[in-house]
């Protein structure tokens, strides 16, 4: 069996790593820190096979211009003459239009369905508990305007096969009782699910481990070796590593990995805010996401953990404040009882999520190079597609037919 280098540490490195090592192989995955700050750990843990919808669709260029001049909104893209935002941002308009939604529909549905159905074993398989529930999301909307889009969403769900529910404000009051709305609906989900992340990353990190999987802590991939179609060495300062197959999952980091091997990568890294909060009532047990405030908050190991914000803009160690509290300020407007407060800034997470310029990840082997595959750019889906992108990269290495058609997701697309 091949042996494999991965370089990344986050959930979609941790998920090629499993099934990799599950099918055989010799795997090493390389890490630039110590696998506690990838994205993975601090977000909403959501398992979204709802999320049909890439980033890139009508209307998102004329609501980002208009939420570039609110401090608080919940998409913000920083003005800049950076070429990598330039480029990015002419692919993303491009593609900002129904052909290209309709296109993505199919194939963003069946990598989600994939992945979510991975899940459903992954606990029993490992061992882990990572508090997988199957409640489904409820999309709470105030708006006639956000009610009639996310009824127009949930047709469509419907006609893939997706299986959700448009909710009264009664309805949604019945699902959890103790929990006070001011809503004009919901649209409940019942194909999602959640999870709580940080236990599942904890948890894989020390299964790969105790079954022979080599993990490199704080190892900066720094130059890449190659000879003629074939990627020979990966260097990590004055450290080198050879295998047979390489694997690009570096998340935010991938475009500067690629760009050692000629590869373009298109990727911006979107900036989002989570934090927790003790929730011992239990009043919410279904996770929520506010349609007009972009705001999620899920339940997870007795606490609320609210997350929201895409800031498209360099990797950079700012918070900025404005977007905390515009989450902070928007659940109130929904859920009347909850209150959470501004938090320190030492109780703040942030991360960086990889988003490609058409909403699509890249998951396929580079045509390039024979050696490598590229696993990355899941933006704010990273968490829920992280078992099925594991299983298919491990296809690819393996030279099998893969689970489902991943021509939409090709590395060299751009």
């Amino acid at each position: 069996m091949p042996h494999v280098l991965i370089i990344g540490g986050g959930i979609i490195g941790l998920s090629s790593a499993y099934y990799l090592q599950k099918a055989g192989h010799k795997v090493t995955l390389l890490d630039k820190g110590d696998l506690t700050d990838n994205c993975s750990s601090g977000n909403a843990g959501m398992i979204v096979p709802s999320h049909f919808i890439p980033l890139a669709a009508p209307g998102m260029i004329k609501q980002g211009i208009r939420w570039m001049f609110d401090s608080k909104s919940p998409f913000y893209v920083k003005p800049s003459l950076n070429p990598q935002l330039i480029s990015w941002g002419l692919k993303f308009m491009k593609h900002a239009n129904d052909k290209h939604v309709q296109n993505s529909a199919v194939p963003l549905r069946d990598l989600s369905l994939l992945s979510k159905k991975l899940y459903s074993t992954l606990g029993a398989e490992t061992g882990i508990d990572f508090g997988l529930s199957d409640k489904g999301i409820l999309m709470f909307y105030k708006t006639e305007q956000a009610a009639e889009e996310e009824a127009h969403l949930a047709h469509k769900a419907k006609e893939l096969g997706l299986d959700m529910d448009v909710l009264t404000p009664e309805q949604c009051k019945a699902l959890q009782p103790e929990l006070n709305l001011d809503v004009l609906g919901a649209v409940h989900y019942r194909c999602d699910g959640h999870i709580y992340p940080n236990a599942l990353i904890q948890g894989l990190i020390k299964y790969l481990q105790e079954h022979g999987v080599q993990i490199h802590w704080n190892q900066m991939v720094t130059r890449i070796e190659r000879s003629g179609k074939k990627i020979t060495k990966v260097f990590t300062g004055d450290k080198e590593w050879t295998a047979d197959q390489y694997v690009i999952a570096g998340g935010s980091w991938s475009p500067a990995v690629a760009k050692m091997v000629d590869i373009k990568a298109p990727l911006m890294p979107g900036k989002g805010y989570s934090f927790m909060v003790p929730e011992p009532q239990n009043r919410m047990t279904i996770p929520a996401l506010l349609a007009e405030a972009r705001v999620a908050i899920t339940p997870m190991n007795g606490h609320l953990r609210y997350g929201g914000t895409m800031e498209l803009d360099k990797i950079n160690n700012r918070i900025n404040m404005k977007r905390v509290e515009g989450i902070v300020e928007s659940v109130p407007k929904y859920f009347p009882d909850l209150h959470p407060q501004v938090p320190a800034v030492k109780d703040i997470w942030y991360g960086f999520r990889p988003a490609s310029p058409d909403g699509l990840p890249y998951i396929g082997r580079s045509a390039k190079y024979d050696n490598l595959i590229v696993a990355t750019g899941h933006g704010m889906m990273g968490l829920s597609l992280g078992p099925a992108t594991g299983y298919l990269v491990n296809e690819v290495v393996s030279e099998k037919n893969t689970a489902i058609n991943i021509s939409a997701f090709s590395p060299d697309r751009f």
